[in-house]
């Protein structure tokens, strides 16, 4: 039976997940491309370093890239963001805490709270989850959380002091309290698995997960003897 695009959305196809893997000598990290095909329409999360391959992925979708989404603004995560909505002619999204300690400015740029909205066909929801910086977000997009530097498949992101590791607890209770067990989790950075992996996989393997309150997860977190490479944000 041919169903027409009204149909099909109303019961409820999930956007489609483009990874890119993209690096800059040692620094590797992920970008996504997300797409909904009835509305030929796509945004990005967290452009960095290789425009051509993301350019590519554009042109390859047939899709009109109609925003980028920053999870927080280290430039690893905000390289390519000015660059792609002036080529593109899009908006620029950014949590307005994350404004505030900022130096990132663009005329595209938008301040969001957590108030969800809709780009064509894609309904964007944010959860503010201070902790790695103290406005980073992350953006569930249908079953899809793009995580940033929060959560990882193998730990979570650096805190500075214990304040920010009191705050990474509580949002990473939040992230526990919202998301289904099948929800795929796509962090900014891998360690080992793969992005997609399922939040009930995660939530049984990362140890992050596990502490039942804020004082013994600061002290984890910021345990003497880490290597504090941004490159292993999780140990």
């Amino acid at each position: 039976m041919v169903r027409n695009a009204y149909e099909v959305k109303k019961q409820g196809v999930e956007p489609q997940v483009v990874v890119l893997k993209v690096s800059n000598m040692f620094m590797i990290n992920y970008n996504y491309l997300v797409i909904d095909h009835i509305s030929n329409t796509s945004v990005i999360i967290d452009p960095a370093w290789d425009i051509d391959k993301i350019d590519r992925a554009i042109a390859d979708s047939g899709t009109r890239l109609k925003g980028i989404l920053l999870t927080h603004s280290h430039l690893d995560h905000i390289h390519l963001a000015k660059p792609l909505a002036n080529k593109y002619d899009c908006a620029i999204w950014m949590s307005l805490e994350e404004m505030v300690i900022s130096d990132f400015s663009a005329p595209q740029l938008e301040g969001i709270d957590e108030r969800p909205w809709m780009v064509e066909g894609l309904k964007i929801k944010p959860f503010l989850t201070p902790g790695h910086t103290a406005g980073s977000m992350c953006y569930l997009i249908g079953n899809n959380l793009f995580s940033g530097d929060t959560l990882f498949a193998e730990g979570c992101g650096l805190c500075p002091d214990i304040a920010a590791a009191y705050k990474m607890f509580e949002s990473l209770q939040t992230i526990k309290a919202q998301l289904r067990s099948d929800t795929r989790i796509f962090p900014g950075h891998n360690y080992g698995k793969i992005p997609g992996q399922e939040f009930a996989t995660i939530l049984q393997n990362n140890i992050y997960l596990q502490f039942g309150n804020k004082q013994d997860f600061a002290s984890y977190r910021l345990r003497k003897g880490q290597n504090h490479s941004k490159f292993f944000e999780f140990l």
